[in-house]
């Protein structure tokens, strides 16, 4: 098989597996426009004749869970986390490539380890503290996202560090720069490769994030879209499905074109980050 055949096959074989990835988007999306017990009977149909509502379930769902204020509410988490994480990793990695000792050594480490803890295990403690240190609100749970996101953006920050030849640096400073203005000046513009990587991956993360906000927030006051969502559900397990599958579609279009915007810097930043000083 020449390398034309190969090639030939490898698309068809994987835009055949493209389609059973974005298969269950295209069945929200279809279910969004019929009528509640047409989407139990037969939810694998196109919506015609007497199932076909319009956009009534879009109006229901957004009257229902007050879907405006949930987006803000998931939209300021969103972009004031992944802002925080991305500053304060990329310092903290920074310090850690280029202060060698022990203690940097340790924190690297502590990082490295943070990935790998299951969330079960620390979730009833985490919800504990926030309650005592008032976290339980949009500004107090960026913080909570900052613990738990700094593992990944360290190491991936780390990696990209490394590959900076450190006479960059010394030049700044002989110019007369201190260490923050070299770093915003010559190492932050540097990292921007690996700083829209992390940014794509945690707010995929904390925007699509459900058990986090729920443990944390006060959600008599404050709901994001996942935990808004949920409230379609009424008593005895009756659900509104047509209007959640209206609400799933509104809250993931906003992601689905931000990750369409960026996807091309992933493999740039990844790939940068993966390489070894």
């Amino acid at each position: 098989m020449n390398k034309g055949n190969k090639f030939t096959f490898g698309t068809v074989v994987f835009s055949i597996l493209s389609l059973f990835w974005v298969s269950p988007i295209f069945i929200v999306l279809m279910n969004s426009f019929k009528k509640k017990t047409y989407i139990s009977k037969s939810p694998f149909t196109f919506p015609t004749g007497k199932g076909f509502v319009g956009i009534k379930n879009y109006i229901s769902g957004i009257e229902k869970i007050k879907f405006f204020e949930a987006f803000g509410y998931s939209l300021w988490i969103t972009i004031a986390s992944v802002a925080v994480i991305i500053l304060c990793t990329s310092m903290c990695a920074w310090y850690i490539s280029r202060v060698k000792s022990m203690g940097t050594s340790a924190l690297y480490y502590l990082c490295i380890f943070s990935m790998i803890v299951p969330f079960q295990m620390v979730m009833f403690t985490l919800s504990k503290l926030a309650d005592m240190l008032h976290l339980g609100n949009p500004l107090g749970i960026v913080i909570v996202y900052l613990g738990f996101g700094a593992g990944l953006a360290v190491f991936m920050f780390c990696g990209f560090v490394k590959s900076i030849p450190l006479e960059i640096e010394e030049a700044a400073m002989i110019d007369g720069c201190s260490p923050l203005a070299i770093f915003f000046r010559v190492v932050l513009p540097i990292l921007k490769p690996t700083c829209i990587s992390v940014a794509i991956l945690e707010t995929m993360w904390i925007w699509n994030d459900y058990l986090l906000p729920y443990l944390v927030l006060d959600i008599t006051k404050y709901k994001t879209i996942p935990i808004a969502i949920q409230y379609l559900k009424g008593g005895y397990g009756s659900v509104d499905m047509g209007a959640m599958m209206a609400m799933l579609v509104l809250a993931i279009i906003p992601i689905i074109i931000f990750y369409m915007f960026c996807q091309r810097y992933i493999i740039e930043g990844v790939v940068a980050g993966a390489v070894k000083g």
